[in-house]
């Protein structure tokens, strides 16, 4: 598995297609052009009749080019790295930082891929692959590109909690009115943690942190760690605030009924 560090020091893990997977996907993008060129040959064939020599054969080479080249340039340019075969297999080509690919990146995967898939009958793009942690083919190494998974397990959402050593100061704890901006980035910390630099993750957390502590009273108790202060807090802060909705949303139903009786809920004759 790849990984690219964001600006915001979160780790961005990639998935790289195996062997097989890409195997697949080629066999059937391979498949998928040949029965295409067949389609074009036979055409080609209904009308020889009508068509010299030269113009048969300039035919039938334009229809090479067009089925093995210029079509997946076309197709992966357009789809942003996808194809009939990588759809199916679960794939995307995108380049080395996890971006897309533009007609540059396809160009390349295509001109080097008619050499090292179709005249060296795969043989090539497989030495290549073999020897390659990401399963790159030649076009992929001089593209600067890689195959990536697009199916992937769903990760379970991650539900924040008050350690238990925090519980009684949390429910005792004077949390004031917090910034929202800075509610909604100790949130994100909190969700994004696990994913970012250990030197990154320490040094934002005990910033967030310190803002978060100017509005709260009293400190926690001692030896408590940042990133537990700052979930005891939100998550505090949430439920009271949902506390706090519910209560006003049952004052309102209640005053909501008692407007609505007789003979205030309708018109008297």
């Amino acid at each position: 598995m790849s990984s690219i560090i964001t600006g915001e020091a979160v780790v961005l893990e990639l998935r790289p297609a195996s062997f097989a997977a890409r195997a697949l996907g080629v066999i059937l993008d391979v498949i998928a052009n040949i029965v295409l060129l067949i389609g074009m040959m036979a055409v080609i064939a209904s009308a020889y009749s009508d068509l010299d020599g030269a113009a048969a054969r300039t035919l039938v080479l334009v229809s090479v080019v067009f089925c093995f080249v210029i079509l997946p340039v076309a197709v992966e340019t357009l789809t942003r790295g996808l194809s009939l075969g990588k759809l199916a297999a679960g794939l995307r080509i995108v380049r080395d930082d996890g971006g897309a690919i533009r007609f540059r990146h396809a160009l390349i995967r295509g001109l080097i891929g008619f050499l090292e898939i179709y005249m060296t009958f795969g043989g090539l793009a497989i030495a290549v692959a073999l020897f390659n942690d990401k399963s790159k083919r030649l076009g992929d190494v001089v593209a600067g590109t890689y195959s990536l998974r697009r199916r992937v397990p769903a990760e379970p959402p991650f539900v924040p909690f008050v350690p238990p050593h925090l519980r009684s100061w949390a429910a005792l704890a004077d949390i004031g009115r917090i910034p929202d901006a800075v509610a909604r980035r100790a949130a994100q910390f909190i969700r994004q943690a696990g994913r970012m630099s250990p030197s990154s993750r320490a040094s934002m957390a005990a910033s967030l942190a310190n803002e978060v502590s100017a509005c709260v009273a009293p400190p926690p108790p001692a030896g408590t760690g940042p990133e537990e202060y700052l979930a005891a807090v939100l998550v505090e802060r949430r439920e009271r605030e949902l506390t706090r909705l519910s209560r006003a949303r049952a004052r309102s139903t209640g005053v909501g009924e008692r407007l609505n009786r007789i003979p205030y809920g309708r018109d008297t004759l």
